[in-house]
C-alpha cells in the first residue's frame, strides 16, 4: 500500500496541521452550533503575524460546515479526506488541528489510511496538549466520466464508515461526515430528508455567504486548489521540455565528473552558488507582475536552459544545497523561492528525481517565510521525487509537527557567519605575512615557508550564460539518456545512479564566502 500521509513525513499528498483557534463547534443533537474564528492564519493573527482580535462565525448547519472547509484549510481540497478536530470548551467544540490525505484509488487501502489519518491527528493533538473531543470528517472528490455526484457519495460511503470506526476506536466520535462532490454536499450522519436530501444540496456561490464576508473581514484567504499549487512546482510538459532535457544531458557530461573529483568539487559548488546569486538578482530586478501564472511564465523566460541545467546538477551536492538554503529570509527569500520553483519545473524527463533538491529548498523557504501550505506540498513532492531524500523528510516532519523554523534559521545563519569569518581571517593572514623569499629581519633571502592559508584557486568559467535573459533554443546534446548522479563518497552505485549525500539573509549584492569547506555528515 502506498502511504499517502504527510504527517509521517512520507511521500504523498496529505498534511496534518496543528493550529488551534480555528473556531468552535458543538456536539450535535441533530445539527449543532459551530463557530469559526481566527485571523488571516486562523490563529488570531493578521497577514503580518501580528495578534489581532478574534473573529467568530456561528455555523449551525452542514451546509455552513461545507462552506467553511476551504477557510479551515486555506485552499479548496480535491480528491481528499479531511478530518477536523474539535476540542471541548464551555460545552462547545473548538476547531483545532486539521488532517488531509489523498483518497487512495484502491478501496483495499482505505482501512489502513483511515486508521493512519485518525491516529495521526489524535496523537498529534495530544502531543500539543490539546486532546481531541470529537471530529468532523469531509470526503471531497469530483465525479469521474459518466459518474454523478450522488454516485460518488455512494461509492465513498464505506470510506466514511471506516473513518467513523477508526475515530471511534480512539474514543473520538465523528459528529458530522460530509461528502462534497459536483458542487453539492451530502451528510453521512443526518438521516433527515428535509435538511439532507438523498440527491444532495447545492453548495452556495463562492464568496456570497456570511462566512465568506466574515473571513474576508478577518483576513482569511482561500488560495485556490492544490492542483493549482502543484502546477507551479511540476515539470514542464511542453515542447520546451525536450530542449531542457538536452541541456541537462550536455551539462551532466562535463559537470558530474567535476563534482565527483575532490579537487574540483569545491570550485563547482562556488560556481553554482555564484550563478544562483546572479539569477536571484535577475529575478529581483524584473518588473512586478500580478498573478501567479504571469510571474511563473516570466521567470521561465529569465532562466536559460543551460543555466537551469547547471544549477539543477550542482544542487545535487548536499553541501552546495545546504549553502543555498541560507537564502531563507529578508530580501533574499522571495527571489530564492521563485528560482527554486523555476528549477523544479525544469527537472523534466529522466531527471525527475533531481527535483528533490529544488523542491526541498522551495519547501524550506516557504516554511521559513510562514507559508506552511506551500511548504508541506513542496516537501511532499520532493519525497515523491525521491522518497529517501533525508533533508526533505526531516523538514516535512518538523513542519507537520508545528515546530518553529527559527531553530534551523539560527543554525544556517551561524554557518554563514562562521564561513565569512574564516574567509576574512584567511585573507588577513596573507596580507600580514612577510614578503616571500625574506626572513623579515636580516634581508637575506630564504626558502619560502610552507603555506598554511587557503590557496588561491583558478576559477573555471561557469557553464551557464548569466547574461542571457531568454532560454537558449540550441540543442545541447543527445536527449533521452539518463545521466548518473554522483554519490556522497565520490563513487558511483552499481546502477550508476548514486546521489550526492543528503543532510540537512542579507542583500543579494553582498560578497559570498568562497573558503574551502569540509563535507559535513548527514543529519
Amino acid at each position: 500500500m502506498t502511504n499517502h500521509s504527510e504527517a509521517a513525513g512520507t511521500s504523498g499528498n496529505g498534511d496534518i496541521s496543528g493550529h488551534d483557534g480555528r473556531g468552535e463547534g458543538g456536539e450535535r443533537g441533530g445539527h449543532g452550533e459551530n463557530r469559526l474564528g481566527g485571523g488571516a492564519d486562523g490563529a488570531g493573527r493578521d497577514a503580518d503575524g501580528v495578534p489581532c482580535a478574534e473573529h467568530q462565525v456561528t455555523l449551525r448547519t452542514p451546509a455552513e460546515l461545507a462552506d467553511a472547509l476551504p477557510y479551515l484549510l486555506g485552499y479548496r481540497p480535491e480528491d481528499s479526506i479531511v478530518l477536523v478536530a474539535l476540542h471541548d470548551r464551555d460545552g462547545r467544540g473548538r476547531f483545532g488541528g486539521r488532517a488531509r490525505l489523498g483518497i487512495p484509488g484502491s478501496a483495499d487501502d482505505w482501512p489502513a489510511v483511515a486508521e493512519q489519518l485518525a491516529q495521526g491527528l489524535v496523537k498529534g493533538s495530544e502531543r500539543r496538549g490539546a486532546p481531541v473531543e470529537s471530529m468532523v470528517a469531509f470526503l471531497c472528490q469530483d465525479p469521474e466520466d459518466g459518474e454523478s455526484g450522488q454516485e460518488v457519495m455512494g461509492r465513498l460511503r464505506p470510506l466514511a464508515q471506516l473513518l467513523r470506526t477508526a475515530c471511534g476506536a480512539l474514543d473520538v466520535p465523528v459528529v458530522e461526515a460530509l461528502c462534497i462532490s459536483d458542487n453539492r454536499w451530502w451528510s453521512y450522519v443526518c438521516p433527515s430528508e428535509e435538511c439532507c436530501p438523498s440527491g444532495g444540496t447545492p453548495m452556495g456561490l463562492p464568496g456570497t455567504s456570511v462566512l465568506a464576508a466574515a473571513a474576508t473581514y478577518a483576513g482569511l484567504q482561500v488560495r485556490g486548489s492544490l492542483r493549482e499549487l502543484r502546477a507551479r512546482l511540476s515539470p514542464w510538459e511542453t515542447a520546451a521540455a525536450l530542449e531542457q532535457e538536452s541541456a541537462l544531458n550536455a551539462v551532466s557530461m562535463t559537470l558530474i565528473p567535476r563534482i565527483l573529483d575532490d579537487e574540483s568539487r569545491v570550485d563547482v559548488a562556488d560556481q553554482t552558488l555564484e550563478l544562483a546569486d546572479r539569477l536571484m538578482r535577475r529575478f529581483a530586478d524584473a518588473p512586478t507582475l500580478s498573478g501567479t501564472l504571469p510571474v511563473d511564465l516570466r521567470d521561465d523566460e529569465l532562466l536559460a536552459h543551460d543555466e537551469a541545467a547547471t544549477l539543477i546538477l550542482g544542487l545535487q551536492d548536499r553541501t552546495t544545497r545546504d549553502r543555498a538554503a541560507e537564502w531563507m529570509e529578508g530580501d533574499e527569500a522571495g527571489p530564492a523561492l521563485r528560482l527554486w520553483r523555476a528549477l523544479a519545473r525544469r527537472c523534466v524527463g529522466a531527471y525527475g528525481e533531481h527535483a528533490a533538491a529544488p523542491l526541498t529548498l522551495a519547501g524550506w523557504v516557504a516554511w521559513s517565510s510562514g507559508d506552511e501550505l506551500e511548504a508541506r506540498e513542496a516537501l511532499a513532492m520532493a519525497l515523491g521525487a525521491d522518497p529517501g531524500y533525508l533533508f526533505a523528510r526531516l523538514l516535512h516532519q518538523a513542519c507537520n509537527e508545528g515546530l518553529d523554523p527559527e531553530s534551523i534559521r539560527r543554525c544556517l545563519r551561524k554557518e554563514r557567519a562562521d564561513r565569512g569569518g574564516a574567509v576574512a581571517g584567511s585573507e588577513a593572514g596573507v596580507s600580514s605575512a612577510p614578503p616571500a623569499g625574506t626572513d623579515g629581519s636580516s634581508g637575506q633571502t630564504t626558502a619560502p615557508p610552507p603555506r598554511t592559508t587557503s590557496r588561491r584557486r583558478r576559477r573555471t568559467r561557469s557553464t551557464g550564460s548569466p547574461g542571457s535573459s531568454h532560454p537558449s533554443r540550441r540543442s545541447a546534446g543527445p536527449g533521452g539518456t539518463r545521466r548518473p548522479r554522483p554519490a556522497a563518497d565520490g563513487s558511483m552505485t552499481a546502477e550508476g545512479r548514486g546521489r550526492v549525500g543528503d543532510s540537512t539573509g542579507s542583500a543579494y549584492r553582498s560578497r559570498r564566502g568562497a573558503g574551502r569547506r569540509e563535507t559535513r555528515s548527514d543529519t
